[in-house]
């Protein structure tokens, strides 16, 4: 009875271990313990002796432990993955350009007038979808400073920024006793979408003027961006009341406006501080651009990471010798009309060519074409590898 318990207990021993070699083959990665599983063979998959005598239990026992050890061995290995891609077919270009694309207005239906700058909710509906049929994946205007870009092989990041704070983009609305984002805004239409396609993303910044209307709806200021912080947006300094920059004349009517808007946000918010800042009506200081960047009110300190511009192009890749954070280039969403380089023309222009940013899928690494080596600043690498094919 002992022997055939024994028999019994090295059959699912032989079961577990080759149960264990095998959990990997229908993956899309490949471990580096696969590899080496693959280049020898393992000890546990060499043929068992079945013939056990009085005097295996201990030895049972131990083989058992050693199994246990082995598939623990494993499954720290299974956790450094390499995405193995196949270059001819993904065609990853990491020194590409990348769209940081520039929203302002939201409404039903467009208004009499100039329509540039405006976008109706309907078309932002439609607007998702395309881009990601097309592969584009959202990343944060921090994350593209930072060359911290993680989106999957093939894929190709994507920039939102919305300027100016409108109802459009995002409001509250009260619902059962709580406040809800109202479904009619930029942001819910960005949530309900991601709850279909998760992969998506979730991923903007949002430029405020916090001395003038904000978001207007339901809740105060704080549930408003506290909100947006909680989904994991960003908020970025637009002025404290929207001013042209070329007509400020002092460096303290600067400071008020730009560090102003600073100690405003964390009254409201204490302890967060603006990281980056669009320029208003995309109009830079000459004189005064110093304050822009950083500065002291009101005994707080602030300072600016990235400085974008209202223009019509992709920006370069962040390890680009191109790149440049305090004059960011971003592309304007369509309005009424298509205009030339606008976001829909662009869209039609980058699929034509080999000029965008396209993902190898890992973080750690920036993969090229060989005859792009040339545009990467190796001094904007940030420790990662560089590979070219």
């Amino acid at each position: 009875m002992k022997k055939n318990y024994l028999i019994i207990l090295t059959l699912i021993l032989i079961i577990s271990v080759f149960t264990g070699c095998t959990n990997n083959l229908y993956s899309s990665k490949v471990t580096a313990d696969s590899v080496n599983t693959q280049s020898k063979p393992s000890e546990q998959t060499k043929p068992v002796d079945n013939s056990v005598s009085e005097n295996t239990a201990a030895d049972s026992t131990a083989s058992e432990s050693s199994a246990s050890q082995n598939t623990q061995d494993a499954q720290a290995s299974d956790t450094k993955e390499i995405d193995v891609i196949d270059y001819a077919k993904v065609k990853p270009n990491e020194s590409g350009q990348i769209m940081v694309v520039m929203f302002h207005n939201f409404v039903d239906t467009y208004p009499k007038g100039n329509n540039e700058y405006t976008t109706t909710f309907s078309e932002f509906e439609k607007l998702l979808p395309e881009l990601y049929e097309k592969n584009y994946r959202p990343v944060s205007l921090s994350d593209m400073l930072n060359n911290n870009i993680n989106v999957p092989a093939g894929c190709i990041p994507i920039v939102f920024t919305f300027d100016d704070g409108t109802s459009g983009q995002f409001n509250l609305i009260e619902q059962g006793g709580k406040l809800v984002v109202n479904p009619k805004s930029a942001v819910g239409i960005m949530e309900e979408f991601n709850k279909k396609h998760p992969d998506f993303g979730l991923e903007g910044t949002f430029y405020v003027n916090l001395g003038v209307k904000t978001f207007t709806g339901a809740g105060n200021m704080a549930d408003r961006l506290n909100y947006l912080i909680g989904k994991g947006f960003e908020i970025g300094n637009h002025t404290k009341t929207h001013v042209s920059l070329p007509q400020v004349k002092t460096s303290q009517k600067m400071l008020e406006e730009v560090g102003g808007n600073q100690v405003l946000m964390n009254e409201i918010v204490p302890g967060y501080s603006f990281n980056t800042f669009s320029l208003p009506f995309g109009n830079a200081s000459k004189n005064l651009k110093e304050y822009v960047i950083h500065g002291n009110y009101g005994g707080l300190e602030y300072k600016h990471s990235a400085i974008v511009l209202v223009g019509a192009n992709p920006a370069p890749s962040p390890v680009s010798s191109k790149f440049d954070p305090m004059a960011l280039p971003r592309v304007r969403s369509t309005g009424q009309k298509k205009v030339e380089c606008d976001l829909a023309w662009w869209l039609d222009a980058l699929k034509k060519g080999s000029s965008q940013y396209i993902s190898d899928g890992n973080p750690n690494t920036v993969t090229v074409p060989k005859d792009k080596q040339k545009n990467v600043d190796m001094s904007k690498m940030k420790g990662k590898q560089l590979v070219t094919y």
